[in-house]
């Protein structure tokens, strides 16, 4: 009996080092407001080789992105277009706001301290994603293009138009929840592409560049599949989202008012 207890104990004590650590809830940031993502830079999808190259002078689908942009000022000053400048914030804590409403929970680092660093790490991973390409193509923004002011006027980042990091961190976001959630798969996926086109109606971004940056989130979270400490930290968000809702938590924000707002994309 007594080496029954040893042997089962070593297998036990096996087990425990093999076992992976818990993916943490606190990281030290690497720039200000920024944690590491997941991803090494070799692991990162390659941006450049993934998305098309931009539309070029004259033709039809720079023709396109124009014709969206000039109908999207209409919506200057109008609920859509402030919606749009809360959707600019990828800095947390108001980052994790973003899907609060469809997910009907409150997200932070005290409620839900996995399903938030789960969402700042991809921030990274797909915001580095599209850095290749960015850099690569340089282009103007229409608000730079066309000596006018975004949504977010108080901000003075320049930086490359092609692809848009919101669009890719916003569809990696999106993607990630829907497997998360998925009998809310649904409106989670809604509000990731309303993320996105928060950013033309805001003037920072082209169409294409959205659709190009949905393109590089979608393949960050492809890569981010065989990461083991992403899969460990989606599976406690879960647990996380599924407490909260048992619970009978509920979001913090106006969340009827962001019903109303993102509504305008479907008369458009």
């Amino acid at each position: 009996m007594a080496r029954s207890l040893l042997l089962l104990t070593l297998l036990a004590g096996c087990a425990a080092v093999r076992s992976p650590e818990a993916p943490p809830t606190h990281l030290p940031e690497v720039r200000p407001g920024y944690v590491a993502g997941y991803l090494q830079p070799g692991q990162l999808p390659d941006s450049i080789s993934l998305v098309p190259v931009p539309p070029k002078p004259g033709s039809w689908e720079l023709g396109a992105d124009d014709a969206v942009y000039k109908s999207t000022r209409a919506l200057r000053d109008t609920p859509r277009w402030k919606q749009a400048a809360l959707d600019a914030e990828l800095r947390f804590p108001k980052a994790a706001n973003v899907f609060s409403c469809t997910l009907g929970i409150p997200i932070s680092e005290a409620d839900t301290p996995h399903l938030n660093m789960l969402l700042r790490r991809i921030r990274m991973d797909a915001s580095r994603a599209n850095d290749k390409a960015k850099d690569h193509y340089k282009r103007l923004r229409p608000y730079q293009a066309k000596s006018e002011t975004s949504c977010t006027p108080w901000e003075k980042d320049h930086s490359d138009s092609y692809p848009s990091g919101h669009a890719s961190i916003g569809w990696a976001w999106a993607l990630t929840l829907a497997q998360v959630v998925p009998d809310k798969a649904d409106a989670i996926l809604a509000r990731g592409v309303s993320f996105g086109t928060s950013r033309y109606i805001c003037g920072a971004h082209w169409k294409s560049d959205v659709e190009a940056g949905r393109l590089v989130g979608a393949a960050t979270l492809a890569r981010l599949q065989d990461d083991p400490v992403f899969r460990a930290q989606q599976a406690l968000a879960r647990a996380e989202i599924e407490a909260a809702r048992a619970a009978g938590a509920k979001s913090p924000l106006d969340c009827e008012a962001e019903r109303r707002a993102l509504a305008e994309d479907n008369l458009r």
